[in-house]
C-alpha cells in the first residue's frame, strides 16, 4: 500500500481551512505518536484538530484526492494500536468536537459529540437522574468517540451491555468527504442494513464519527459491593457461572488474580484489602437496583452461593469510600501491570461456563512456552484480560517464541467458542491473528465491506487486516 508524503502545498491548504488547528510541532506529534498499546510509537507527519464537521469533510476530500492517509484519533487511551498512524499522513485528532449537541429529555437520549470524555457525560445525565453504562477502565480520560469505534464494555456490561446496545445513530464523514447518518433515533429500526451497528467497532476504519445519539435509562438509587477471596482461581471462575445460574445478575462481577491486586495495591498506595498468602483470586461483585432490602437479600444469596468454595472471609464495602478503594483497585490493574514489566495484554472472551477451563489453559500454555501471566477482567461476561509479562524472558523468546504461544492460546478460545477481543479491538497489534477466528470467506466479505466505503484505503491504513 503506497501513500503520498505530506508536502509543504498540503500544509498551505490545511492552514486555509477555517476550525482547523494545524500542528506540526515535535510535542504534538510526539503526543499522537503512541497509545496505550505496549510499548509502539509511530510519528505522523502532521496533525489536525478540526471543530467542525464541515472541517472535517474537506479534510477528508482533499486526503482522498490526493492519497493521503488519515488516521482518527480519540483520546489514545486504546491497547490494540488502533490510532498509530502506522503509514504516516495526518493524524485526525477530535478532542475538539467535545461538546453535547442535543439533551432529549422526553426521549431519554443524548446527542454528543465523539471528544466528549465518557466519564463527564456520565456525569452530565447522572444529574439529571439518568445513567449511561458502559464504563471502561479508562472512563475518567477516553473519549466517546473511541468507545464507539472499539464497542466498548466495561465492568457493568454484564447487565447493561456494551457501546453497542445504547447507539441509536451515528453522524459520520465518509472517505471522500461525504456526511452521512446511518441510521434514525428510534429503539427499533428495520429499515434496510443497519449501517449504524456496522460502524460501532469499526475501529476508524470506515468513517470519522462527528455525531453520536445515545439511548439512557433511568438511574439506579442503589448499589452494594463484595470482595470475595478464593484460595483456588479456577474456583473463583467457576463461581461465576454459578451465580447466574441461581438466577441471580450482578451489575458487575470482576475477576483478579491474587497479582492484579497485589500490584495494583502496590501501585496506587493502598492498604485497604487484607492479601493471605493461601488466597489465589479474588471476585468484585456488584448489585444496584432501587429497592435496597431486594439487593440485601441478593447479596446473602450470592454469599451464601460462594460459601460452596474454599473461600476466605468476604469483605462486604460499607461505606462510599470503600466502594471507591475497591473499584480503583480494579481499575488500575492495566496500569499496576504496565508499570510492572514490559508486556502484552490479551483480551480473551468465552462463553461464561467455560472461564475455569481458560484460565486453566493460559497457566498451561505459560509452562509451556515460558510465559508468566496476570489474569483479570469482566468474569461475567466471560472476557478475561491476560496480561503476559516479559519478566525474565529472553528477547528471542519475547518475540518469536510467544507469538506462537499467543496464537495457540487463541485457537483454544476459538475451540471454546469464544473470539480473540471481546473489547479493545483488533487494530495494529492483534491482526495476524484473524485468520484464526474468521475462514478466507469471512475476512473476504470485511475487505469488500472496507473497499466499499473507502476505495482508496486512506482510512486508518494498516489495521484489522494484513492486507
Amino acid at each position: 500500500m503506497s501513500f503520498s508524503k505530506i508536502q509543504s502545498s498540503d500544509i498551505t491548504f490545511f492552514q486555509s481551512l477555517s476550525d482547523v488547528r494545524v500542528l506540526t510541532d515535535e510535542e504534538n506529534l510526539k503526543r499522537c505518536a503512541s497509545d496505550e498499546t505496549e510499548d509502539l510509537t509511530y510519528l505522523p507527519e502532521i496533525v489536525l484538530q478540526p471543530e467542525t464537521v464541515p472541517a472535517v469533510s474537506q479534510i477528508m476530500r482533499y486526503c482522498n484526492e490526493h492519497n493521503i492517509p488519515v488516521t482518527p484519533r480519540g483520546a489514545g487511551t486504546g491497547l490494540s494500536g488502533g490510532a498509530l498512524a502506522i503509514m504516516g499522513g495526518v493524524v485526525l485528532d477530535m478532542k475538539r468536537f467535545n461538546k453535547i449537541v442535543n439533551m432529549d429529555m422526553r426521549n431519554l437520549q443524548v446527542t454528543v459529540e465523539p471528544g466528549m470524555i465518557t466519564q463527564e457525560l456520565q456525569d452530565f445525565v447522572k444529574e439529571k437522574g439518568l445513567f449511561y453504562p458502559p464504563d471502561p477502565a479508562s472512563k475518567g480520560s477516553c473519549f466517546i468517540g473511541g468507545n464507539v469505534s472499539e464497542n466498548s464494555g466495561g465492568p457493568r456490561a454484564v447487565k447493561y451491555g456494551v457501546v453497542k446496545d445504547y447507539v441509536l445513530n451515528l453522524e459520520m464523514v465518509l472517505a471522500d468527504g461525504s456526511v452521512i447518518w446511518t441510521g434514525a433515533n428510534v429503539l427499533k429500526n428495520a429499515t434496510g442494513y443497519n449501517l449504524t451497528q456496522l460502524v460501532v467497532g469499526s475501529e476508524g476504519t470506515l468513517g470519522v464519527i462527528t455525531k453520536i445519539v445515545l439511548r439512557l435509562i433511568p438511574a439506579v438509587q442503589h448499589d452494594m459491593l463484595m470482595l470475595v477471596p478464593f484460595r483456588k482461581a479456577e474456583e473463583a471462575c467457576a463461581a461465576v457461572n454459578a451465580i447466574f445460574m441461581a438466577g441471580y445478575t450482578p451489575s458487575a462481577m470482576e475477576f483478579m488474580e491474587r497479582d492484579a491486586l497485589e500490584w495494583s495495591m502496590k501501585y496506587v498506595q493502598s492498604s485497604g484489602v487484607s492479601l493471605p498468602d493461601d488466597i489465589a483470586a479474588h471476585l468484585l461483585i456488584e448489585v444496584d437496583g432501587n429497592h435496597y432490602d431486594q439487593l440485601y437479600k441478593e447479596m446473602e444469596a450470592i454469599g451464601d452461593i460462594v460459601q460452596q468454595y474454599d473461600i476466605d472471609e468476604i469483605l462486604f464495602a460499607d461505606s462510599a469510600e470503600q466502594k471507591q478503594m475497591l473499584w480503583t483497585l480494579r481499575r488500575k490493574v492495566g496500569e499496576a501491570v504496565k508499570s510492572n514489566s514490559i508486556y502484552k495484554e490479551e483480551d480473551t472472551v468465552v462463553p461464561r461456563a467455560e472461564l475455569p477451563e481458560l484460565l486453566r489453559i493460559i497457566k498451561q500454555l505459560g509452562k509451556e512456552y515460558g510465559f508468566e501471566s496476570v489474569c483479570y477482567g469482566h468474569a461475567g461476561d466471560g472476557n478475561l484480560h491476560v496480561n503476559i509479562v516479559k519478566g525474565n524472558m529472553s528477547d528471542s523468546d519475547w518475540n518469536e517464541k510467544l507469538p506462537q504461544g499467543i496464537k495457540a492460546l487463541f485457537k483454544e478460545v476459538i475451540r471454546m467458542g469464544g473470539t480473540i477481543s471481546g473489547e479493545h479491538g483488533i487494530g495494529l497489534v492483534q491482526k495476524e491473528y484473524m485468520n484464526i477466528a474468521f475462514n478466507d470467506i469471512q475476512l473476504g466479505l470485511m475487505k469488500q465491506i472496507k473497499n466499499i466505503f473507502d476505495p482508496k484505503g486512506i482510512l486508518n491504513p494498516g489495521k484489522i487486516f494484513l492486507s
